[in-house]
């Protein structure tokens, strides 16, 4: 058996839970789920899945216009009652409510 090496990392605990039940599901514990992307990342000289930007990503300035653009739209929406919006509440729920009745 080749020697072993340690390999230390830090991630978000919450990551690190997800991930354990994840595994933990099909049967995997966290050092073999590792042990597993290593000898793939071998394989494959390289990550063993597609790493690259979405081709719908934004820029920044695309991004703050979009915003710009919501802002102006909301700006001439009309402003509703607390009375308003629970009638609107109310009337879904209703709607709701028959359509699984």
């Amino acid at each position: 058996m080749p020697e072993q090496a340690l390999i230390q990392f830090r991630a978000d605990r919450e990551l690190k839970d997800d991930v354990t039940d994840i595994f933990a599901a099909i049967g995997l514990d966290m050092s073999t789920a590792l042990r597993m992307f290593l000898i793939k990342a071998r394989m494959v000289r390289g990550l063993p899945f597609e790493a690259v930007l979405p081709d719908n990503s934004l820029t920044r300035t695309e991004a703050l216009k979009i915003i710009a653009d919501a802002r102006k739209q909301l700006a001439d929406t009309p402003e509703m009652t607390l009375n308003e919006i629970n009638a609107e509440i109310h009337a879904a729920r209703t709607e709701r409510k028959e359509k699984n009745s």
